[in-house]
């Protein structure tokens, strides 16, 4: 009888192989898991919950919060808070870093979260997601500030999503490829169903917003016109345009069959270098991708090598099949 590996498993075994395997980390990850399947829970209530719609406030990036936004962050903060592996948390729902309360035993990590991806979604049914990521604590005082968390992508220990959508399924990679797993709600656990996920090299299919092309560069409006006039154009070939507004949903599309995802930089507003939050899913996102064989890059740099200047900085991101990134860096380079 062959019985399925499940998350916990896993990620032991991937521990123990390791001539630094981390319980503490371990243990995190663990609680991670708890997160995803209690959100995974109330997300899939729906409307009989009574927890849809918007609340008359604003997170600090000034975007109207769903109900489920503050319920979903308020889960991760509790579930992970008194585990003992924490030194700090810091969340898009949050201002300013999350201090772990004095009467809980402190750790040597550092959770960064986006609780509920895509959360526009949520009252259309359409799939949302959990992106985080994890990093050490290298400081000494009981209470973390905002430049503890200011590290680059490269230095991070672990990310991952959770995907809330026909089932749940949480990806995951701790720097040695990348692994999904799908809830099995027979027995409340997640199972291994996609080992070793690689991003096809070559992809037809790109994901943009296409509402913006009158804000963008020249060089992503080349590449989507390009893709448009299909095997009439340059390119000679057919392409496919895909567009969720859900990070989650669209870069797990990618990790399945490839595809290419951009948020680029535009001149919608000035003031902003980007649309997507460095910390809390552009960088997680990237480690995954990278890990898988893709590509990941703001137009001008690789986002994992990104100097983080504050918890919420937003950059554009470019991200997908190593091939079709390629072709939109080398006309951001004036090839």
């Amino acid at each position: 009888m062959q019985i399925a590996t499940t998350i916990t498993q896993f990620l032991a075994d991937e521990q123990s192989g390791q001539p630094h395997g981390n319980p503490d980390l371990l243990a995190l990850l663990g609680q991670v898991v708890t997160a995803c399947k209690i959100i995974s829970n109330e997300v899939n209530k729906g409307a009989l919950s009574g927890v849809m719609g918007s609340l008359e406030s604003e997170n600090i990036q000034g975007e109207t919060q769903k109900k489920l936004d503050v319920i979903t962050n308020d889960i991760f903060i509790c579930t992970t808070e008194r585990g003992g592996r924490l030194a700090g948390m810091a969340s898009e729902e949050m201002d300013d870093v999350y201090q772990i309360p004095d009467h809980y035993s402190r750790g040597q990590y550092l959770l960064v979260f986006d609780p509920l991806d895509g959360s526009s979604n949520v009252d259309v049914n359409i799939s949302v997601g959990t992106i985080f990521s994890v990093l050490r604590y290298e400081g000494s005082s009981a209470h973390p500030s905002a430049a503890d968390f200011l590290q680059p992508g490269t230095q991070q220990v672990a990310a991952g999503y959770a995907l809330y959508g026909s089932s749940t399924m949480l990806v995951i990679t701790t720097g040695r490829g990348v692994n999904g797993f799908t809830l099995d709600t027979n027995i409340g656990e997640f199972v291994l169903t996609h080992a070793d996920m690689a991003i096809p090299t070559d992809t037809k299919e790109f994901a943009i917003n296409a509402s913006n092309q009158r804000f963008w560069e020249e060089p992503v409006l080349r590449y989507v016109t390009e893709c448009v006039a299909g095997k009439t154009g340059p390119r000679g070939r057919d392409f496919n345009m895909r567009w969720v507004a859900s990070m989650v949903a669209e870069v797990h599309r990618i990790l399945i069959r490839g595809g290419i995802f951009m948020y680029p930089k535009d001149n919608k507003d000035p003031t902003k270098a980007g649309k997507l939050r460095l910390m809390y899913e552009a960088n997680p996102m990237s480690f995954i991708v990278e890990q898988a064989g893709g590509l990941s890059s703001t137009g001008r740099q690789r986002i994992l090598d990104v100097q983080p200047e504050g918890l919420h900085q937003r950059v554009p991101v470019i991200l997908g099949s190593k091939n079709e990134v390629e072709v939109v860096l080398s006309y951001h380079a004036g090839q």
